[in-house]
């Protein structure tokens, strides 16, 4: 009888999971059909609408909420536009595969190519921003010029879509600079604070394959987010057919964010959707190892070592390239020093002298360079003399 159940219980899940199989492909072919020209695009799933006022702060790199995505769902956003010679590529391979993303322009950069603006206005896109001219260490700014900075941005992109349209209450900062200043403007200005959930490190001096394997690897381990890419790179331009291909190919879902208006409600969602997972979700505490109570056995006293037994003495101490090491550094050995030849000791007990007071005395004059390599070489000939080291060092010093 149990058995029975067992079978009964297996076939019910072969059922659902083919069930879900079938209603996979079908959102599939039907994103397909909205793509002409490409039956196999990756395409676009759904559009999210966000209330900035609701959430001024998402991405999980830098904040306690991120957007509401289901497990699978990619945002794709891009830093740095509009710069023709990649960003009109970057927009013909996310048309090919019907793909929808979000693009924060530099307003410097809008002015010199106001076409461009247009163009990801055109084609569908949510056109955000990103500054006028893209400070580094915004977040070390005066205020005032950061205000500046976020507000001549939003002129600029306005000036360039024309008709008198703004761009998405959408920011994000130079370089994930984020500062509190920062953000409250933004937020005095109706915008929500961009972060990101992953970046592709796209802006580093690494290969195209680079990219599209950092990418997926922090996708896969993630399994959804907001990535961050950049127009404005010829590797971004290699990459992004190759990364958007392995999305389809795992079955990775794109979502298009939109703000809300007065005619376009928010998509509805629970507070739990928003927020991001904690550092330390899912993290068993760590248990550190107490320290035991040892009982000695014995406690008579080791010998001492001898000095012969120290390569503070060995010939490359005062060889040529240890005079060219910079001053004070640690000299280091050539080679481990050991194991060595250790003399027979001479007594049952070798015990070194007790030092004198003055070897615990403190200079405040930091010492010179010279004189750093002369004790290294008075060191060596001391302990050829087996006389007590630390004594003779005080003396040269």
């Amino acid at each position: 009888m149990i058995g029975n159940e067992l079978v009964t219980v297996r076939i019910r899940r072969r059922i659902v999971v083919c069930l879900g199989l079938f209603a996979g492909m079908t959102a599939q072919a039907a994103l397909a059909a909205d793509c002409p020209g490409n039956p196999d695009a990756l395409g676009t799933s759904r559009t999210l609408v966000v209330d900035p006022r609701e959430h001024p702060r998402i991405g999980a790199m830098q904040y306690a909420e991120t957007l509401p995505l289901a497990a699978g769902e990619v945002v794709l956003t891009f830093d740095d536009g509009p710069l023709p010679k990649y960003s009109n590529r970057i927009l013909e391979i996310l048309a090919s595969q019907c793909v929808k993303a979000t693009f924060f322009l530099v307003g410097r950069q809008a002015q010199a190519n106001p076409e461009g603006v247009r163009k990801v206005r055109d084609a569908g896109h949510t056109v955000a921003t990103h500054t006028q001219n893209h400070p580094p260490g915004m977040h070390l700014l005066p205020i005032e010029r950061v205000q500046q900075e976020i507000d001549e941005g939003i002129a600029a992109i306005s000036a360039a879509l024309g008709d008198g349209t703004a761009p998405a209450p959408f920011f994000r900062v130079p370089g994930l600079a984020r500062a509190e200043g920062i953000e409250q403007h933004a937020a005095s200005k109706g915008a929500q604070v961009w972060s990101a959930d992953f970046p592709a490190d796209d802006w580093r001096p690494v290969s195209s394959s680079r990219v599209y394997e950092v990418a997926m690897k922090r996708l896969e381990a993630r399994g959804k987010g907001i990535l961050l890419l950049h127009d404005i790179q010829a590797r971004t331009v290699a990459a992004l057919p190759k990364i958007l291909h392995e999305m389809k190919a795992r079955g990775y879902r794109i979502v298009h964010v939109v703000p809300a208006t007065a005619e376009l409600a928010a998509t509805s969602t629970e507070p739990q959707q928003w927020r991001t997972r904690s550092r330390h979700e899912n993290v068993a505490a760590p248990h550190w190892p107490q320290i035991p109570r040892f009982v000695f056995a014995e406690r008579a006293m080791l010998p001492a070592p001898w000095l012969s037994d120290s390569y503070w003495n060995d010939e490359w101490l005062t060889s040529s390239d240890h005079a060219t090491s910079p001053a004070g550094a640690m000299p280091t050995p050539r080679q481990a020093p050991w194991p060595r030849q250790v003399p027979p000791l001479l007594n049952a007990v070798n015990a070194l002298p007790v030092p004198a007071p003055s070897v615990f005395e403190f200079r405040d004059r930091p010492r010179p360079a010279k004189a750093t390599h002369a004790a290294g070489r008075a060191t060596g000939r001391v302990a050829q003399s087996g006389r007590p080291v630390l004594k003779r060092l005080v003396q040269v010093r």
